[in-house]
């Protein structure tokens, strides 16, 4: 998450039921493949894996191998999307799936997470990686395990773009940067889930929240999609308008359409935000499994629905 200078402080010390429910959905996702995604996105190897460096570089080599081993086509002429707001070569890693229905194909759903982190500590000190395995190489995880269900069920008529943000830390650039070239090109955006932060369960009566609860019914709809009370409101997110610090409101603003992201992080249960401790042997991967396998039948019915049902509140 965009580094909040103002949270450090604060950081350091049942719905109705639906026809789509999560045992609908006849996949399971695979807790040792989630382990493996995140321990090596968060691994020292990628040196806190900071924008425009050596170890982010191999983070997006390691996440464009990812697309082809799934068969996951390149938005534009190759997976690499070139920042036009960074001084130095710096990519936001974009991949596609079409949609299956002739119309809905046309319409897109957004699935994104930032895979860039702060990189190394400038002070002497036992430990300098900033490896930030919550932040946000869980939301990668979660995303990039989105679109091997989607690549292996063909489940979506309509089109998602998946994609991994560079630059987030930096000030959102990469989110920045490619709503630039997506509005160039009439993108036709339904809506946006950003994943950020969901490396650890809340101690709540839901899974997750989502920034900016009442700006849609983003979240009503994904209660009723997966049957559960996966989404709550968080007034802590509301207070510090975490709606603004991440890649979705580069696509709000741009598109006027529900862009949020969707956490698990409530400023009570990781003390090591933008931490050295942020680190792979602190991650809950019991809890990112669950939280991908409950969202399945939500992104399913977003991508499927004949109409489009996440609108706006007035």
């Amino acid at each position: 998450m965009k580094k909040l200078y103002f949270l450090l402080p604060l950081i350091l010390l049942g719905c109705k039921s639906n026809t789509s429910s999560v045992n609908d959905i006849d996949y399971k996702v695979s807790q040792t493949e989630v382990s493996d995604f995140l321990k090596y996105l968060s691994s020292d190897e990628l040196e806190g894996r900071e924008t425009g460096t050596k170890g982010i570089e191999k983070a997006a080599v390691f996440l464009e191998d990812f697309f082809k081993k799934n068969k996951i086509k390149p938005y534009f002429a190759s997976y690499r999307d070139t920042l036009t707001n960074f001084k130095s070569p710096a990519y936001n890693i974009v991949g596609v799936l079409e949609g299956t229905d002739l119309v809905l194909k046309k319409e897109f759903v957004v699935l994104s997470a930032h895979y860039d982190h702060i990189g190394l500590e400038n002070k002497q000190q036992p430990d300098v990686i900033n490896n930030g395995a919550n932040d946000d190489a869980s939301g990668v995880t979660a995303v990039a395990q989105m679109a091997k269900y989607f690549a292996k069920t063909k489940s979506n008529k309509r089109s998602i773009l998946f994609v991994f943000f560079a630059g987030e830390e930096k000030g959102l650039l990469g989110s920045k940067s490619l709503v630039e070239k997506l509005k160039k090109r009439n993108f036709n955006l339904y809506t946006q889930l950003n994943i950020e932060m969901i490396g650890v369960p809340m101690k709540r009566d839901y899974l997750a929240y989502v920034t900016g609860f009442d700006k849609s019914n983003m979240a009503q709809k994904i209660n009723e999609y997966t049957g559960k009370n996966t989404i709550g409101f968080l007034p802590k997110e509301a207070e510090y308008k975490l709606f603004y610090r991440s890649d979705n409101y580069s696509f709000f603003e741009a598109f006027g359409k529900p862009c949020q992201s969707i956490s698990t992080f409530d400023f009570e249960n990781f003390e090591f935000y933008h931490h050295v401790s942020d680190e792979f042997k602190v991650m809950d991967i019991s809890h990112m499994t669950l939280f991908i396998q409950e969202f399945l039948p939500a992104v399913t019915k977003i991508a499927s629905t004949p109409t489009e049902e996440i609108t706006m509140n007035l």
